[in-house]
């Protein structure tokens, strides 16, 4: 019995496997050295979703923070979050440093949608693939193609539903076996995969899976999964790898729900950017831990 008890064990996400989360910061340290991170999203009425992800990403540290909005009628600035540098969706491909690509909040599945998830699939750089980006991977086969071809780390974060349309199968399907289904997405697009719900599982292309210790149910609300998609970009912008990034991300999405919770506030009401913020405060005190 002891046997198996540590064997479960041995694949739960805990706090004690993130102790330093990432590295410290010297005393001279720059908004280079934290890295960039861009977000593109944010068709015409889901700019929200693209912003939530733009702020999870600059409240966990990444050095600095791009957003790109498909909407025409999308704002100029964040008046909440002016630190975020909002640009065109072309335009981010001429950065001369980028080190990690999240798309897919609030993208919609345009011509223009598909015709820049196509690009930078084909780039070398870091990729966080959430909601319409997986959507679009599931209705256009050769996208697929594309993510398993890559070289450089790819990372996808889909709920049962579209993992079900990824895998041509019922949600029920899913459901039977999420830690098999985490490791056939993974496997598929040659990713990094979290399978989102109760017990989210990480799982490599590799075969090594977790499930995950935290959370509640006030993360059954809008916008937390744009806010878990930023949180791992900016992780993966500040050097952490694909699969550490995607560990470590949903761990802390989990216990900011906890936290906040603890303190009274939900889980019914919880908002995703109140979870952004505790997000904040957990990286902070694992890394003076």
């Amino acid at each position: 019995m002891s046997i198996i008890k540590d064997q479960v064990n041995s694949h739960l996400l805990v706090q004690s496997m993130f102790k330093t989360a990432l590295p410290p910061r010297v005393i001279d340290a720059h908004k280079g050295i934290f890295g960039n991170v861009a977000i593109i999203g944010g068709e015409s009425g889901m700019v929200g979703a693209l912003l939530l992800a733009a702020r999870a990403a600059l409240l966990i540290g990444a050095g600095r923070t791009y957003a790109a909005a498909l909407s025409k009628d999308a704002p100029t600035v964040d008046l909440m979050q002016p630190e975020i540098m909002l640009r065109e969706p072309e335009i981010l491909a001429s950065l001369s440093q980028l080190d990690c690509l999240v798309i897919g909040p609030g993208l919609g599945q345009s011509n223009q949608a598909l015709e820049l998830l196509d690009y930078w699939l084909k780039q070398n750089v870091p990729i966080l693939l959430d909601a319409d980006a997986l959507n679009l991977i599931a209705t256009h086969p050769h996208l697929a193609i594309l993510a398993k071809s890559r070289e450089v780390a790819t990372i996808i974060t889909p709920h049962v539903g579209e993992a079900a349309r990824l895998l041509a199968c019922s949600t029920d399907e899913i459901q039977k076996n999420r830690t098999q289904a985490a490791i056939r997405l993974a496997q598929m697009l040659k990713a990094s995969c979290v399978l989102k719900g109760a017990g989210s599982v990480c799982a490599s292309h590799d075969g090594s899976w977790f499930v995950n210790t935290t959370g509640n149910p006030g993360l059954a609300s809008g916008g937390t999964g744009d806010v878990l998609s930023g949180m791992i970009g900016g992780l993966v912008a500040q050097g952490l790898d694909g699969f550490e990034a995607l560990k470590l991300g949903v761990y802390l999405h989990g216990a900011a729900a906890d936290a906040l919770v603890s303190k009274g506030i939900g889980p019914v009401g919880m908002t995703a950017s109140e979870v952004a913020h505790e997000a904040r405060n957990i990286i902070n005190h694992l890394n003076a831990s």
